[in-house]
């Protein structure tokens, strides 16, 4: 699918400034119209050129590279594929650069292209595929606490210890534990993404998806369900200590958690990559297209840093000989 302006005929693409479908060409605001055609898995053909799109196993819309529309693959939107919820852009690529542009302006070494208006335009907005769980959990805790008094009674320091069974049993709920499900984001980057904030998530509609590249789920929720797990068992332990206090020391004895009630939604996440070349290495840096997190290293210029050695050098080598000059004439 497609979605054609009313008035020119051009690509209405989501705005995230204006939060609503513009069009780049007379900046019409809202006034579309949708236009599908059927597609298939594999290369599909876009509906506006005819041009045939190299589309990958996961993709559920990107860019024509003939004509520059953003196309939306029916099939992978739909039924099995229909993302529950959606946190829409919220930060455009310019404001991404402007991020970029601070967080970096005072690394010195880096190549001088690297944040060029030439090189930044290349960054493209995906939403990435995550599965959130649901659980409803049971969390039991037994041991063994300590009270200690001491006082002092005429020449004599006494010390007593009390003994107290300690246990919790406490009913804890947990929502939106989120788990990417996409192969090309590596889990690490994509942990440090979070967290996004899940207030602003809303009903999944493809318009979002026009003027960004995006993927279904590559795996099931099972297979990727033990980080989603983790995640839960660590905060219920946290939480079940936190209940736990005024002793001298704890002994746990035993603990269990239990889930009771599991449920699963799929939903997608905006996020902005910026993939720079350098020296036939790539450096990737990520931006949460909700919040503005950046997650990337900056590339080290070694041209730049043997410039600068050789300058200093250089300068240093000036006032050495101005320094001993004066002390011949003294």
């Amino acid at each position: 699918m497609i979605f054609k302006c009313k008035n020119c005929g051009g690509n209405t693409i989501y705005s995230p400034e204006k939060k609503m479908m513009v069009c780049p060409f007379c900046d019409g605001e809202n006034d579309y119209v949708r236009k599908d055609k059927e597609t298939s898995y594999g290369l599909e053909v876009c509906p506006e050129c005819g041009g045939t799109i190299p589309v990958e196993q996961f993709d559920s819309s990107m860019k024509c590279p003939y004509c520059d529309n953003y196309v939306i693959f029916n099939e992978r939107v739909e039924g099995d594929y229909l993302p529950r919820f959606v946190i829409p852009f919220e930060l455009g690529k310019e404001k991404c650069k402007g991020l970029l542009r601070d967080k970096f302006k005072r690394f010195t070494f880096a190549p001088a292209d690297f944040l060029s208006e030439a090189r930044l335009e290349a960054m493209q907005g995906v939403y990435v595929p995550f599965w959130f769980y649901d659980y409803k959990t049971n969390a039991v805790f037994e041991g063994e606490g300590t009270k200690v008094r001491s006082w002092v009674s005429g020449s004599y320091r006494y010390t007593e210890t009390s003994y107290y069974a300690v246990v919790r049993d406490m009913d804890i709920p947990f929502e939106k534990l989120p788990a990417d499900a996409s192969i090309k984001m590596p889990d690490s980057i994509m942990d440090l993404m979070e967290p996004f904030d899940y207030s602003k998530l809303t009903d999944f509609k493809p318009e979002y998806l026009s003027g960004f590249q995006s993927e279904y789920y590559n795996m099931p929720a099972e297979e990727i369900e033990g980080r989603a797990r983790k995640k839960m068992e660590d905060d219920a332990n946290a939480i079940l200590r936190g209940s736990i206090s005024g002793y001298a020391s704890v002994i746990k004895n035993s603990q269990s958690i239990s889930v009771m009630d599991r449920k699963t939604n799929y939903g997608l996440m905006p996020v902005w990559k910026y993939i720079y070349q350098y020296k036939d290495k790539e450096y990737p840096f990520y931006v949460n297209g909700e919040t503005g997190k950046i997650i990337g290293n900056a590339p080290l210029s070694k041209g730049k840093v043997w410039g600068y050695s050789l300058t200093l050098w250089f300068l240093l080598t000036v006032i050495l000989a101005s320094f001993n000059g004066i002390l011949g004439l003294l």
